[in-house]
């Protein structure tokens, strides 16, 4: 007498499939700002990986072009454009330069932000506007630039990176806080403006990562374990942290969340 083994049934291609339906980014394009380190490095490699063909803005070559190599040695499709976001002509101009590499993108990351946090008797004018041209300037211009086409193609992602300053003062949150506060805003009025249309618009909200945008405070081990602390996880945020929440975000499976800010920050805001 023989006996047949039990059916095993094919399941690893059929799941295969079903993760491609809701997650693969194929056939995308994306532009990440300040994609070359940090959260938004993490960004960049997660949504390459997933199959978009990544346009990555920042300012310095060297981490670009680390950036690119690093993915196109993966088999990903990247490219890299300099550029200086703190003006609106240098905004432009990398919007343009960045569509000549795979051509309009279906995804827009804008996590280029600078951290200048004098004490609040000593913010000038001068802080206060290079502060708001980088992180809540450009986020609108490119969103200008980029929104309506993905609202008329009838698919986009507008992703944006804020902060815990956006929500409760610490650490001398100043213009920061404020620029944060406002790109979070301005997140759901381009939801209100172009979600009906296909394009959703939301935000990340890091806890305490440890980047180079952070330098000042990652250099206080006191700080840094105090924040850990407050925390329910029990430590501070890695930018890889960011990888999977961003590639949902930019899918087809988060197709019915918009203007909403998604904290990826181990729970700090809620302890």
């Amino acid at each position: 007498m023989t006996t047949q083994p039990p059916h095993q049934p094919q399941t690893a291609p059929r799941t295969q499939g079903y993760l491609s339906e809701l997650f693969s980014l194929e056939g995308r394009v994306a532009v990440v700002t300040g994609g070359s380190s940090g959260i938004g490095r993490a960004i960049t490699r997660a949504l390459a990986r997933a199959g978009a063909s990544v346009v990555v803005v920042a300012r310095t070559e060297a981490g670009l072009t680390a950036t690119v190599e690093e993915l196109t040695a993966q088999g990903c499709r990247a490219a890299w454009v300099s550029a200086d976001l703190s003006t609106r002509e240098g905004v432009r101009t990398a919007a343009e330069r960045a569509v000549e590499a795979f051509g309009e993108p279906d995804i827009l990351v804008n996590s280029a932000g600078i951290n200048l946090r004098p004490p609040m008797d000593e913010l000038t004018e001068d802080v206060w506007d290079a502060t708001m041209a980088v992180n809540l300037e450009a986020p609108f211009l490119l969103g200008q630039r980029f929104g309506p086409g993905m609202a008329e193609r009838g698919y986009g992602r507008i992703l944006h990176i804020s902060s815990q300053q956006a929500h409760r003062a610490f650490v001398q949150s100043g213009a920061y806080g404020a620029s944060k506060g406002g790109l979070e805003a301005l997140a759901r009025s381009q939801a209100e403006a172009w979600s009906p249309r296909g394009v959703t618009c939301n935000v990340l909200v890091p806890g305490f990562v440890m980047t180079p945008l952070n330098a000042r405070l990652s250099s206080d081990p006191e700080k840094v374990a105090a924040l850990a602390a407050r925390t329910m996880i029990g430590r501070n945020g890695l930018a890889d942290d960011f990888a999977g929440a961003a590639v949902f975000l930019a899918s087809p499976a988060s197709s019915y969340i918009t203007g909403q800010s998604v904290f990826v920050d181990g729970g700090l805001s809620v302890h």
